[in-house]
């Protein structure tokens, strides 16, 4: 009940008029699906959303494997390592945010000192349109790399040590055992973080909210936030409740091709 009734509702006001003060809902049929479709803003919004999700679902998984991979070994480093890594999970975002927000400041910040040291010019990070979802991108890395690099360490450690004693005796290159002994064995590890990484990017708002409130022009505002600015800031709870319903169907369709296509793929022992 708590989960269905909303989405039905939310279904149902996506159909209306209403400024969540007013008594009465004026039915407008699909008026909110045509405005959103024909507004530039709403369509850069779902362009920054898409292009965030592919951004740090892909770079946050490839880093995190070569991480597991260098981690999984024994040693009290190695340990240490593991929970310096997987620490920022567990750090509050608006923590995170503000922290990253004091590193990427254009005059003072750290990240700009180490520009410096290296002879490169300052780089404006959150204040420029072209490196503003980067910007983003990078602390939602940082944020989620630790908890995938632990989930791989956990699917490495689950494969047999007579598959790699094998290939040593055939002398099996390093790269050759990767692409055919521990990317086809982490295959189910691989598809579920690929499940939760790209819904939990759909879903983004902390760092969009306390960094860049979608700014600066529309570069980096995400349907998550649009749907809060529209239904909360605005008071246009039809409009937010269609976007709602689009991002919906985005992530049901985006869930439904990994099922249908890359789940072939994976190798359950």
């Amino acid at each position: 009940m708590f989960f269905i009734y909303p989405i039905f509702y939310m279904f149902y006001l996506s159909f209306t008029s209403w400024d969540l003060v007013s008594p009465e809902k004026t039915f407008v049929g699909l008026e909110n699906y045509k405005e959103l479709i024909h507004s530039p803003d709403f369509l850069q919004t779902l362009s920054n959303t898409l292009f965030y999700t592919v951004l740090t679902v892909g770079i946050s998984l490839v880093l995190s494997l070569f991480l597991a991979l260098w981690l999984n070994r024994k040693g009290n480093r190695y340990r240490f390592l593991q929970g310096a890594i997987f620490s920022p999970h567990i750090i509050s975002l608006v923590s995170i945010s503000l922290l990253w927000m004091w590193m990427m400041d254009p005059q003072y910040g750290l990240l700009n000192w180490v520009l410096s040291l290296f002879g490169m010019p300052p780089s404006k990070w959150l204040a420029d349109t072209s490196s503003a979802i980067y910007s983003l991108v990078l602390v939602s890395v940082w944020k989620i790399l630790g908890y995938n690099t632990l989930i791989f360490i956990a699917g490495l450690q689950s494969i047999p040590k007579e598959v790699y004693e094998a290939a040593a005796l055939d002398q099996t290159p390093w790269w050759r055992k990767l692409t055919r002994i521990t990317i086809p064995m982490l295959s189910p590890t691989i598809f579920f973080l690929l499940i939760i990484n790209t819904v939990n990017s759909f879903q983004v708002f902390d760092t969009v909210q306390i960094m860049t409130q979608g700014g600066p022009a529309n570069s980096t505002n995400m349907l998550v936030f649009f749907i809060y600015q529209n239904g909360f800031d605005f008071f246009k709870i039809g409009y937010a409740s269609a976007a709602g319903v689009i991002l919906l169907l985005f992530v049901g369709i985006v869930t439904i091709f990994h099922f249908l296509f890359l789940a072939k793929k994976v190798h359950y022992r």
